[in-house]
Formats: C-alpha cells, structure tokens, sequence
C-alpha cells in the first residue's frame, strides 16, 4: 500500500455509480430472470474502463473497479460460493422502523431494494472462480490506461456475510462465520497477488448494531465483533497487512441513525484488525464528532487512517474548505503522513438502487480531491 511523504492522497469506499444499461442486467441476473451473459460481460468491462478512467479525471489517487460487476457489495458472494439459495427479507432496522412515512418516502426516491439476499441452506465452498478472474482481468487492463497511483478492490468480509444471507445449515453462528472465512480466504489472496490493495467490508462491526444482529446486548454485539475480527485475521494470515485495508460503517442510507452504536465502542475492536489502513465514515451528521476518538484510542503505529471527509447518502457537495478542515483534524492528531481521504461509504451499494445522482457523486469526488490539496498545503506548508 502506497503512502506519500509529501501531499495528502485520496481515495473512496468502492461502489460507484453504474451505467442504466448495465445496472438492469446485474438486477436481472441477481433476480434470476432471463439475461445475456456476453452482453453482461462487454458491458461490464466497459463500465470498469470508464469509471477508472472518471475517477482518474476526478483527482483521485487510489482507485478501483467501482464493483461494476456487482449487484450488491455483500450479497455478490451467493453467485460465487455454493450453499446459498432462495431469498429472505431484512429486519427493519431500530431507527427507521418507527418511522413508516419517513420509509415510504425514502422508497420513493431511492427505487425499491430487490437485491437478493440468499439463505445459507448448504456447505459453502468456492462455487465460480471465473467471476474474481474477470473483476481482476478488468481492473488491470483499464489502469493500464490512467496515470494513477494504485488500485484496490473490495470483498465481503466474513462477518459481513451473515449481514445479508441467513444462516439455515452450520450448528451455530461461529461455524458459520468460520466457513465463509475458509471459502473466501482464497479470493483475499488473489486480489493480492494481481498487485491490488484488499479492501475488506466490514459494516458487520457497527451497522449490524442495529439491523441484522438488533437482538443480541450491545455487550454480546462487541463480543460477536470481536470474533468476527479473529476469524478475518485468520483468513488474512497470508496477506500481509499493508496489503490490506478494512472498512467499518453504520450503514448507507440517510434515517435517523439515532440507534447506531457509538463508534469509541468498537474502535478498541477495529484497531486490532490486521489490515494496514483504517477507512471509517467521518463525515455524516451522525459521526462526523467522532473524530475526537483518536486523541484517546491510540492508533497502533503500524496502522493509518483513511477517514470519511465527504458523506455517501445525500447530493450535497462539500466544500473543498469543509474537506480540508475534516483532514487537517485527522493529521493534527496521528500525523498527516497517516492520513489518506476517503468517502463515509459507497456511492452505488446497490444496482438499481440509491438516491445519489451519479455527477453528483463525482463533484463530490473532485470537491474530495481539491480539499486534499488544500490540506497539503496547509499542513506541510506549515511544517
């Protein structure tokens, strides 16, 4: 993982925007209708090519595939590993289920969420490598054509999983997790070999607070994700950590968010993940505070930041002063050489669901990108 001495680098989540065309495809296929694989496929690697190429335009330095070839970035593990079938509904989560008007409207804006989210019903084991084969293929040949400074690409981490899919085969939820870490132990270590950063997704350590696991005390959630931390160190133990980063959310959607765990509780947990880079959402209403977290968790000296400075649930653009102010706090406190910027979460997390335009998204990208020259000169100007 690259760092820089001399400037303060940027980066996003993953998902960005997908084009209509392509979006409808990935719906199809999730919903299991009738579909034209190699017309899924062209489209696919031309929507990879094209939003490398945007982000590049963008002014932003680490840069993915914008998970073109995903329909969802937690549930895209059902086409790839065996023991998943059928379809169960999402719990309502505890700070919009109280609120049925507010959730009528949101829908109306947004599209409906049709993403499948598979039931466990079978052993898991790797089902397709092709699809990882493809994502890598892609990827590589259009940073081939930008002047960037890496690449990175996302995967569901095992405590994600059982966010999205329900587990109705292993004894108990500890086998379970600990299956999916076997099966996809083999995907983290191939997006490393083809010389991309690892980005694992991780909501499971604070969204899941409030919408999968709502049932469990908040004492019992920490300790579930303290496991999940465990268990994604295992299935790590040949990625090294600075080929790693690991992202933590309360969700991405705008509500309430009035029941999101605070996040000085699970930040004691996050830093003895093994990944390299931190990437926490620190731009919302709901978190943007939390940035006094790290004067008294101390981050571990092998570890860097990579904060949220721009929010993922709403049109508005920051201002590229907001942005350098958000990182300058950062840097002030562990060192701006630890720093990268980075958005609260993805801009697409969904196909064919969201209400973020995608021009907004990259103004939102560019205003990113200007803050952090802002920041740099300001904090090495400074120096």
């Amino acid at each position: 993982m690259k760092t820089s001495r001399d400037r303060i680098m940027t980066t996003h989540v993953g998902s960005l925007p997908r084009p209509a065309e392509l979006r409808e495809l990935l719906v199809r296929k999730d919903q299991g209708a009738p579909y034209d694989k190699t017309e899924l496929d062209r489209l696919t690697r031309q929507a990879v090519f094209d939003i490398v190429r945007r982000q590049a335009d963008a002014g932003i330095d680490i840069v993915n595939d914008g998970e073109m070839s995903k329909p969802g970035y937690s549930t895209y593990i059902a086409d790839r590993l065996s023991g998943f079938s059928g379809h169960e509904p999402a719990k309502p989560r505890l700070d919009t289920r109280e609120h049925p008007n507010f959730v009528a409207a949101y829908e109306r804006m947004t599209g409906a969420n049709t993403a499948r989210r598979a039931i466990c019903v079978g052993a898991i084991a790797v089902r397709d490598r092709e699809p990882l084969a493809q994502d890598l293929a892609n990827l590589r040949a259009a940073l081939a054509t930008v002047n960037v400074t890496e690449g990175f690409m996302t995967a569901a981490s095992p405590g994600l999983v059982p966010v999205f899919q329900t587990n109705r085969y292993y004894p108990t939820h500890e086998a379970y997790v600990e299956a999916i870490a076997a099966a996809m132990q083999a995907e983290y270590e191939a997006i490393v070999e083809a010389g991309f950063v690892l980005q694992l997704d991780c909501p499971d350590l604070a969204m899941a607070h409030h919408t999968s696991f709502q049932d469990l005390s908040e004492a019992d959630f920490l300790k579930r994700a303290a496991f999940h931390v465990e268990v994604l160190n295992h299935a790590l133990r040949n990625v090294p950590a600075d080929s790693a980063r690991i992202h933590i959310c309360w969700g991405n959607y705008e509500g309430p968010h009035d029941h999101d765990i605070a996040f000085v509780k699970v930040a004691p947990i996050l830093v003895k993940a093994k990944p390299m880079a931190l990437v926490v959402e620190a731009a919302n209403p709901r978190h943007a505070h939390e940035w006094t977290v790290w004067q008294d968790t101390k981050l571990p000296d092998d570890k860097i930041l990579v904060p949220g400075v721009v929010d993922t649930s709403t049109n508005y653009v920051e201002h590229p002063e907001l942005v350098a102010e958000r990182i300058c706090r950062f840097a002030d406190i562990v060192g701006r050489e630890r720093v990268i910027a980075g958005s609260d979460c993805g801009f697409g997390t969904f196909a064919g669901y969201g209400k973020l335009d995608p021009d907004i998204s990259f103004k939102k990208l560019r205003a990113m990108a200007e803050g952090a020259a802002i920041a740099s000169k300001r904090l090495w100007q400074s120096a």
